[in-house]
């Protein structure tokens, strides 16, 4: 049972959709009503989705993506949203976020919406979509000019690993490793290995198979 906590401060709402979720199969383990609430909610049940608003007494919850990612990586984050803010929508999308829709979205909608993203999709709300598409677009036209070796870089760069490490990981020397690197850099529009390991995850340009202890890649 797919498994999502609720931040968002409007009780009445929120006592609303939890009622729907539950009744669609959902399971909801408790509601927040505010950001710092939201994050703590999220590092206790490290749930599949985190549904989170925008507007809380204490701050806008796009601000709170990268500390609920943070806490539980495996949590999915969609905002869920009163407006229709493109901005916000490709800042949303940048920091990590699954998807940015609205609440005026029906039960059948926000349902097919949260499995999406489940499966791992990024749902946004079009056709106000179609400009943050684009810069996902871009950065896979971008990576497509890595070589083989230059993306086996990023993804130990999406590791943590530091030039020692990803030596030994490759077999190939130092200053070889210098080189991809830089080479992926610069195609990748970036300037350090950090931006470059956050650009991969933002825009899942590592294959998620073939790297990492459990068949994923992890930062840090």
């Amino acid at each position: 049972m797919t498994s999502i906590v609720l931040g968002d401060d409007h009780a009445v709402f929120a006592e609303s959709l939890v009622s729907v979720l539950v009744g669609q199969g959902f399971r909801v383990p408790t509601v927040a009503r505010n950001l710092t609430g939201t994050i703590e909610a999220v590092r206790h049940h490290r749930p599949d989705i985190c549904l989170l608003g925008r507007r809380f007494s204490d701050g806008d919850g796009i601000t709170a993506i990268s500390h609920i990612i943070a806490v539980s990586p495996v949590t999915r984050i969609l905002i869920l949203a009163a407006d229709g803010d493109n901005d916000a929508m490709r800042q949303a999308v940048q920091l990590g976020a699954a998807g940015y829709v609205p609440k005026t979205w029906g039960v059948r909608k926000l349902v097919q919406a949260l499995e999406r993203v489940i499966d791992g999709a990024i749902v946004l709300d079009a056709p106000r979509a179609a400009s943050v598409r684009s810069d996902v677009s871009e950065a896979h036209r971008l990576a497509a000019h890595l070589t083989a070796r230059e993306r086996e870089c990023l993804a130990l760069l999406v590791e943590g690993l530091d030039t020692p490490a990803m030596t030994l990981r490759l077999g190939v020397s130092t200053t070889t490793v210098r080189s991809h690197v830089q080479a992926l850099l610069t195609k990748l529009g970036v300037h350090s290995r950090l931006e470059a390991a956050t650009f991969a995850v933002r825009y899942d340009l590592v294959d998620h198979d073939q790297h990492g202890p459990e068949g994923r890649t992890r930062t840090g």
